[in-house]
């Protein structure tokens, strides 16, 4: 197991510690998904899927296109397509973020290009698309951590930019874990996320831009 000292990006409990998917173990990352539920059932494959693709994929297969991208428990990988962050030695969450060209079903969104006028297919611009955490570890700061850690991640990486699209917590409405595996829009704010637009009420789409790169952020005309 990934030991606790190799780490990207800081959490504020210094019992968090978060890893590049390729320097965890592949049972870590499913003991993070489990075997029921939506999390289980996606494998994280929603928006790197057409309409059509999702339709016609097994589980199976998900789950096989999971770990070849993650390239779980091959420490000297090249790429890797997320996160893992560990509670007290524990695998706690998952985060998924790479190049926001390879989520094809968020390029074709109306919804988070809504007012926008840059490239969607931009290959400098990263995206952090999904969280999950493992039941039992949940309101810990898991998911705090794992957007902390995916700036680093990006930006190690060569990102300009690096956006999220998460939900709006209204008081007094319950939001189902199902529908936060966007994340919710105070943890992209305290991971330094700023507001670009806010296309529905529930929804706003917020980014980093790094310094020294240009800010192709500009509302469409």
């Amino acid at each position: 197991m990934a030991t606790m000292a190799d780490t990207t990006g800081k959490a504020k409990d210094a019992s968090i510690s978060v890893l590049p998917a390729n320097k965890a173990s592949w049972e870590d990352l499913q003991a993070v998904f489990g075997t029921r539920g939506n999390a289980a059932e996606c494998q994280c494959q929603w928006f790197q899927s057409t309409p059509a693709e999702w339709r016609s994929q097994s589980v199976e297969e998900r789950t096989r296109r999971l770990r070849e991208e993650t390239r779980c428990g091959q420490p000297r990988a090249r790429t890797t397509s997320g996160l893992v962050a560990y509670l007290d030695g524990e695998p706690a969450g998952w985060c998924a973020v790479q190049p926001r060209a390879v989520y094809v079903h968020l390029l074709g969104s109306r919804v988070v290009w809504s007012g926008r006028g840059e490239d969607p297919a931009d290959a400098g611009v990263w995206a952090v698309t999904c969280f999950v955490t493992r039941v039992g570890f949940r309101r810990r700061g898991v998911s705090g951590a794992l957007a902390a850690a995916a700036v680093d991640f990006a930006r190690e990486r060569g990102a300009r930019a690096v956006e999220g699209y998460p939900m709006i917590m209204q008081p007094g409405k319950v939001v189902t874990w199902g529908e936060l595996y966007v994340g919710s829009r105070n943890i992209f704010a305290d991971a330094g996320f700023t507001e670009v637009t806010r296309p529905t009420p529930r929804r706003v789409v917020m980014r980093i831009n790094f310094q020294g790169a240009r800010d192709t952020t500009k509302l469409a005309e």
